[in-house]
This record gives C-alpha cells, structure tokens and sequence, in this order.
C-alpha cells in the first residue's frame, strides 16, 4: 500500500470559509494595487533600457569588503545619474559571487518610439566607460565580465508593450477556452481566478522591489496556465458532480468535489514547489526573480482554485444537466452555512 501524505477521504467544509477568503483576497487585492502605485516596479532594463554589466574576481581570488564602495564611488564620477552597484552570486568558476552595475537609461531617452542610433551609440559607450572603471579599480580584465547587457530605448517600449500583449491575449485565450468548455458561470470564476492572481503576484513584486524582468513575464504566463489547469481540473469534477447528485446543495457538492480532488492538487503542488524551491536556492541570481515568482504563484494558484474560483459558482448558480434548459435545471445555491 502506497504511503498518503493526503487522505483520500477528506470532507473540509471549504464553503464555509468562502466570506473570508474573499475578504483576505479584496485586502490583497487593495494592497497589491495601492503597492503598485505607491512603490511602482523595480524594472530591469529589459523595460527600462540602460545598461548592466556583472564582473567577477580572477581566479581563486575574491573581491574585498570596500570593492563595492570602491566601484561605486568611481562610477559615480562618470555622472550617469541613479547607478545601482550591488553584489551577485557566485557561479561555479566564481563561487564568491561577483559585482552588478546598472546604468538606466536617462528620462528624456525612455521608451523612444523609432530606432536612435545616437542614443543607441551612447549606450554603447556608457558600457564601454563602466568596463574601463570596473577593470582599473577591481584589476580584473574582460575575461572576468560574465555579462554585458545594453538595452536602447526603442527595444525597451517595444518589450513593454509585447509583455503587455501577451498578457492579455493569454488570459483572452483562456477566457474562450473555459467559455466553450464550460457555462460562463464557470468562465466567470476562472477568469477571476485569474486576474486575482496576476495582480497579488504583481504587487508581491511591488512590495519586495524585486527586479521586474522579461523572465517574470514569462513566469507569470507560467502562473496563469498553472492557475487554469488547477481550476480545470476541480471545475471538471464539479460538473460530474452535478450531473450525478443532483438533489445535494450547491455548497455540500462543491465542497465534495474540492474534497475529492485535494490530494491531487496538493501533492501536484508540492512536487513542482521541491523542484522550484532547489531551483531557487541554488540557480543564481539570474534565475532567482523567476523561480520566486513562480513559487508564490503555485501558491497563490492553489489557493484561488479552492477558496475564489470554485465559490463563485454557489454565487450565480449553474445547471444540474446541461441537457436541462430553464430554471428547473438550476442548482440550489441558497441555505449555505
């Protein structure tokens, strides 16, 4: 007999908590949104445009307590403005970790609509002066850059409004998925699901000032087809259900069909937690954002599946048989606890 670290017999009444879930989610959902306007996104310059460039020591050497100060105190002779100079992790050529520098593109600059080959060239430039300074005051050379990254301001408007796209066309898509596969009730709840998501999942970014990069992008249409299959899957075992008890209130058979597919959400969830918790601790700085996001995302997936997108449906109310038409085949969505 297989070991259960879920029992398979399970009858949480989810229901029940409905008021409050929805309650904590309106507080998150607020929360998320005055963050976003008040502290904004930490943008890399995947959306910003600029300049970023990460060094490490030479071999079997390590960069001295006031390499960081010595790094930033010579780059800001250069006068290019609000320069963030941070330490990064190590690699395996480098397991002490190296030094990040992120020049951002000047204001007058952002977001250009047409290709500037001058403010392109100038980019080029402002890298080729913070490689001078990081070689003569760190006495590395070029073999020691691991990364150079220049982003001119037509590229960065082209990659905000290209994440922007695909977010809404993702959640579109899925909007029609659920439409035909489903009643609207059902779609209604997903979408919801959804949105509740991206945006609690933004304002996490918000709050922590994590680098917003491409790569949360992707994590974040990560998350939302994460969220939908998890929806899916309890939405289908709703629907057989309801075709099955049909005399059962509408609150008892969602929480019975939650119920019986708890134990494969849960161990799902757990499973892909494991591989990206390693990933997070051990995949570096360049992979730590995405691995982040995707970890709250799971969770925070797992939740609006159960407690956001299954209670909608005791809200509006769905047909015992699709086959029936009319308010006889209507569920019985009142006297719930």
């Amino acid at each position: 007999m297989g070991l259960r670290i879920i029992p398979s017999n399970t009858q949480i009444k989810f229901a029940r908590f409905r008021n409050i879930a929805a309650a904590i989610s309106a507080a998150a959902i607020l929360a998320s949104i005055g963050a976003f306007y008040v502290l904004g996104l930490n943008f890399g310059i995947d959306f910003t445009g600029g300049v970023e460039i990460e060094v490490e020591p030479q071999p079997g050497e390590e960069f001295g307590t006031d390499s960081l100060g010595a790094v930033r105190d010579a780059v800001a002779e250069l006068g290019l403005g609000q320069v963030k100079v941070k330490t990064i992790g190590g690699t395996q050529t480098s397991p002490s970790g190296g030094i990040s520098v992120t020049v951002p593109l000047p204001k007058d600059e952002e977001q250009g609509g047409e290709v500037d080959r001058e403010a392109e060239n100038r980019q080029t430039q402002i890298a080729n002066q913070v490689k001078e300074i990081l070689f003569e005051t760190l006495g590395i050379g070029q073999e020691q850059v691991r990364k150079t990254d220049v982003v001119g301001p037509a590229v960065s408007g082209e990659l905000i409004k290209a994440g922007v796209t695909a977010m809404v066309i993702s959640i579109g898509l899925m909007l029609i998925y659920i439409w035909f596969r489903f009643e609207w009730q059902f779609s209604l709840g997903a979408i919801l699901a959804l949105v509740h998501d991206v945006i609690i999942t933004v304002g996490v970014f918000s709050i922590t000032q994590l680098d917003f990069t491409l790569s949360i992008i992707a994590a974040l249409l990560t998350i939302i087809g994460y969220s939908m299959n998890d929806t899916v899957v309890v939405y289908d075992r709703i629907r057989e259900n309801l075709r099955k008890f049909k005399k059962m209130p509408l609150h008892q058979l969602i929480d019975l069909s939650i119920n019986q597919t708890l134990a494969r959400t849960i161990m799902t969830s757990l499973t892909t937690l494991l591989a990206l918790i390693a990933l997070f601790l051990f995949g570096g700085d360049v992979l730590r954002g995405f691995s982040f996001a995707l970890i709250w995302g799971i969770i925070i997936g797992t939740y609006s599946s159960v407690f956001i997108a299954s209670p909608i449906l005791l809200r509006t109310g769905v047909k015992r048989d699709w086959s029936e038409d009319g308010a006889g085949g209507k569920a019985v969505a009142t006297n719930a606890p």
